[in-house]
């Protein structure tokens, strides 16, 4: 297993980056004042007070949006804000009612507040909050960065039985897919034989990603890089039941029942990227984003898959859900090609939401293409060798 690696700060204007290093935030740290007028929405009496003890306690080092554990004078709650141009209210509202049904289900899901207007969120300008209750267990990996693998086989094992279950318990809520967006996931592209198509629906929808690509030829890349790839996932796909998701499955959208290298899940948290797609994305993503050291490769140019974690992520989940021929076959098939909708979504979300030129290319050349490239080389070919052995 690798040693996780802390890139932790004591500043919150600094957060984790495209790479190893810490990187400038995209958006300013809340602020004890902040915060406290948006918990006043909530009906806390000392948050209406300038002297009300109100205090953030810790802030995230998650680039994309702006979160903090907060204290007040009864607790401690997890406030998130973002800005309505990557998350609109709508949407927002969406993933609380996803949390909901988890949390009917039997989830270990933080529940969302609801303020006096019986809304789970507040807007403020150009900004939209929303106020979970702390979540339970240990946050062990809060400090890694997103998609650092995990420390140990147990918590690899421990997190592929809690993302079968998550998944039973998702698999009956009825909200329609999100349409595209910035650092949205779907699964359009790589279900369609014909990936060109929904790919200039997908890009005449949304003039920000016009921008971005604007010196690129995308058609070209996805036809070098992925359209082999899709046009044998697909149909293997399309067999498959449409579910919500998780979206996002890695160590540190987990936490812990203790600090022990084996523990079991206790909570999960982020359901920014969940949306309406198979099971089968859900956990291909998970061996992503956990099994490769992504960061690993920008800086060395050549990175193995940690086999052992696939394994131990496997029996978990196996030992909740045994996987079928047809699943088997659309995992192994997909995986190469799971990240291509967030990529593109994350290449428009540094384009032209935050203009960087330098996070942008990162988000091109490195995730999009690097990644599917990877796939087509001998480490690559060795991971999905590894997946076919263990289901024959």
């Amino acid at each position: 297993m690798n040693a996780a690696a802390t890139a932790s700060s004591n500043d919150p204007s600094q957060v984790h980056g495209m790479e190893r290093s810490l990187a400038v935030a995209d958006w300013p740290a809340l602020t004890d004042d902040e915060v406290r007028s948006v918990l006043s929405r909530f009906g806390y009496a000392e948050c209406q007070e300038t002297s009300g003890h109100v205090r953030v306690t810790w802030s995230s080092p998650r680039p994309m949006s702006t979160a903090a554990l907060v204290r007040v004078a009864h607790g401690e709650f997890f406030v998130k804000r973002h800005h309505i141009s990557v998350r609109s209210p709508e949407r927002l509202r969406v993933e609380h009612a996803f949390a909901r049904h988890l949390r009917d289900r039997g989830q270990p899901v933080a529940r969302v507040l609801t303020d006096v207007d019986g809304d789970t969120v507040v807007l403020e300008g150009d900004f939209a909050y929303e106020i979970h209750e702390k979540a339970v267990g240990v946050d062990l990996y809060r400090e890694q960065p997103s998609w650092y693998p995990y420390t140990s086989l147990d918590h690899a094992r421990a997190a592929g039985g809690a993302l079968a279950s998550f998944l039973a318990a998702a698999r009956d809520f009825s909200a329609p897919a999100t349409p595209p967006g910035v650092l949205t996931n779907s699964m359009d592209l790589i279900a369609s034989s014909e990936p060109l198509v929904p790919l200039r629906r997908l890009i005449d929808s949304r003039p920000a990603l016009v921008r971005a690509l604007k010196h690129r030829d995308v058609e070209a890349d996805i036809t070098c890089y992925f359209k082999p790839e899709i046009e044998s996932a697909a149909p293997l796909l399309g067999r498959l039941t449409s579910q919500w998701g998780h979206g996002d499955w890695h160590p540190s959208n987990l936490t812990w029942t203790s600090a022990n290298q084996r523990a079991q899940v206790a909570g999960v948290l982020d359901l920014g990227l969940a949306n309406r797609t198979v099971a089968i994305h859900d956990l291909a993503l998970a061996l992503e984003r956990s099994a490769i050291d992504w960061l690993d490769l920008a800086d060395t140019g050549e990175i193995s898959a940690d086999l052992d974690t696939v394994d131990a992520l496997l029996d978990g989940y196996e030992s909740v859900k045994p996987l079928n021929e047809h699943e088997w076959a659309a995992l192994i098939a997909v995986l190469p090609v799971v990240h291509l909708e967030f990529a593109l979504s994350e290449v428009e979300y540094f384009a032209d939401t935050v203009n960087s030129v330098t996070n942008t290319a990162l988000a091109y050349d490195g995730y999009l293409i690097g990644h599917a490239r990877w796939f087509e080389q001998a480490r690559g070919a060795e991971l999905i060798g590894h997946l076919q052995r263990r289901w024959r």
